[in-house]
């Protein structure tokens, strides 16, 4: 059951050897119409370690379970779903960032890695890819290192790494803005602002949107970007289902968008 972190001091503990904290890679169908054989997008050894261990940091506890039952299908859990001691990160992390963003403290996560600190290994697991990449999770992160707690990254999926690399657009400089604006002029000045920075550059902008507001997205690109400008999406990512597109904006024009407000998309513009 989720848990509230015990207090921690800021300095590890040298009476036992301390714990690792692993970076738990997830698949890419969270909120899908349908689920990627967890065999086919994890190798063998990330499965493995994710079945060993019995303490997690995550950003929602059912979706924690669910990921750990289709785990237990393929490999024994060391203990029972309902027996996993998972902790989830505060709604604060969630809605405003774990580096002191949009005003909020920097969030001190060290609290969260006292089980680390007495022995015991543990996972940090997102509900979509790699945790701490385009999801909360960094903070976590960097209090191991605080903390002289080692930190392992296991191999798994990566969205804005599979759609830039899917894309056509400069792999070797590219930069991932997150969110845009949700506010309609905001957003086009936005749009405009990164689109003037591929253009000029070549570094291509990568950026991401709740589901449910792809079209809406998609609609704005499609009117405010210069018709030369290339714009990509990658949408169901490591499933049978999945659509990646890349052409200029001129072409999407005469087109029906391919996107749909279900399926989570990673957005490029570049040139």
């Amino acid at each position: 059951m989720s848990q509230s972190p015990a207090p921690v001091a800021s300095t590890p503990s040298t009476n036992a050897a301390l714990g690792r904290l692993y970076l738990v890679p997830a698949p890419l169908d969270f909120g899908c119409d349908v689920q990627a054989p967890l065999q086919e997008v994890l190798p063998q050894s990330t499965i493995l370690q994710a079945a060993r261990l019995n303490h997690w940091i995550c950003e929602n506890a059912k979706s924690t379970r669910a990921y750990l039952k289709r785990v237990d299908a393929l490999e024994t859990l060391a203990v029972p779903v309902q027996a996993q001691q998972i902790t989830e990160l505060p709604r604060e992390v969630h809605k405003k960032g774990d580096h002191g963003d949009k005003g909020a403290p920097v969030f001190d996560a060290r609290p969260l890695l006292s089980a680390a600190l007495q022995g015991h290994d543990i996972g940090l697991v997102s509900e979509a890819g790699m945790p701490a990449v385009a999801d909360p999770g960094s903070s976590i992160v960097r209090a191991a290192h605080d903390l002289g707690i080692a930190v392992v990254p296991l191999v798994g999926p990566v969205s804005l790494l599979l759609a830039l690399a899917a894309s056509g657009m400069n792999g070797q400089n590219f930069a991932f803005v997150g969110y845009l604006p949700q506010s309609g002029p905001e957003r086009a000045q936005r749009m405009k602002e990164l689109e003037s920075i591929a253009l000029k550059t070549g570094q291509t902008q990568v950026f991401i949107e709740t589901p449910y507001r792809n079209a809406a997205l998609w609609q704005a690109l499609t009117q405010t970007l210069q018709t030369n400008t290339r714009l990509a999406m990658a949408a169901g990512l490591t499933l049978e289902t999945s659509q990646i597109h890349s052409q200029p904006v001129k072409q999407w024009r005469q087109k029906a968008a391919p996107v749909d407000n279900r399926t989570p998309t990673v957005f490029l513009i570049g040139r």
